[in-house]
């Protein structure tokens, strides 16, 4: 592999050791610089042309990329972008454009100036509004990279009781972000919700509340002509055992949950004082089977 592969491996950003490390000497180094293929950084550090330019960043700084701006290295759900990055630098110095965080003090990214998952939550529980945090954490307990009683052992103290709230919102499994949101907020609005249940004739749903009412939470797939017949098909079934079914997108989710929980209070709200059984339909309108 040459020097230009290489760094594209590493995000386009390496050490002189690391390189030195893969056998790469320092006349090759030298070499690569003088004929376009790399950049020196500053002392110690070389870029490809492809690099990574948050990665380029922490190098410049000396410093780890962490909370948000780490998410994506270790595949962590977020919400919305990203509008400025977040470090924890060695030195400190206030920096334009950059939100700062304390010191890590977790083993950090194998060769990436990135802080370790542990640290970067912890970042995120302390920075973020509760809700771009919960995902992030929801998405690491989800992946197995570490557990909520691990990241609670991390926070004690008066002082970080409502982060150890966010850690209850935590779900045992979430296929995606929308799941830990729906379920925060039907919760929230003193509802019973029950996740990934498995209804008999329909198969799993992502959530049943207050037992009547399931609720889907449909991504990108759910838009292809054969998993909407799917979904049809389903909720046929569900009707045939007497449950209403509606289904959600990531803009409701995300973006309008409120307008989304008062739609499912009017539901359990109609069928509470039996407007999907008018009165005309007096017992024995259905024929006999």
């Amino acid at each position: 592999m040459d020097i230009d592969n290489f760094l594209r491996s590493r995000r386009g950003a390496a050490t002189t050791r690391t390189l030195q490390t893969a056998g790469f000497t320092r006349r090759m180094l030298a070499n690569a610089v003088r004929d376009g293929v790399v950049s020196r950084l500053h002392r110690g550090v070389y870029t490809s042309r492809a690099s990574d330019p948050d990665v380029v960043a922490a190098f410049r700084a000396d410093g780890l990329l962490t909370c948000v701006s780490a998410a994506r290295f270790y595949g962590l759900w977020t919400l919305g972008g990203v509008d400025a990055l977040h470090l924890s630098c060695s030195t400190g110095q206030a920096r334009r454009g950059v939100v700062h965080h304390g010191a890590c003090l977790h083993p950090v990214h194998s060769y990436l100036p990135i802080a370790g998952v542990a640290d970067v939550l912890i970042h995120a529980l302390r920075c973020l509004p509760e809700l771009e945090a919960l995902v992030m954490v929801q998405s690491a307990v989800s992946q197995a990279l570490l557990s909520i009683d691990f990241l609670k052992s991390k926070l004690p103290g008066n002082r970080n009781g409502k982060v150890r709230e966010i850690l209850d919102l935590v779900l045992p499994r979430a296929d995606s972000l929308l799941e830990v949101l729906a379920h925060t907020h039907f919760t929230r609005a003193g509802l019973k919700v029950q996740m990934h249940v498995d209804v008999p004739g329909v198969g799993e749903v992502d959530c049943l509340v207050n037992e009547c009412l399931i609720v889907e939470l449909d991504g990108g797939t759910h838009l292809e002509g054969k998993q909407v017949k799917k979904d049809q098909y389903r909720n046929n079934a569900a009707m045939r055992r007497g449950l209403l079914t509606l289904h959600y997108y990531y803009v409701d989710v995300v973006h309008h949950p409120e307008r989304m929980v008062a739609e499912v209070m009017a539901v359990l709200r109609n069928r509470e004082v039996g407007r999907y059984a008018p009165a005309r339909y007096a017992p024995g309108w259905v024929p006999p089977s």
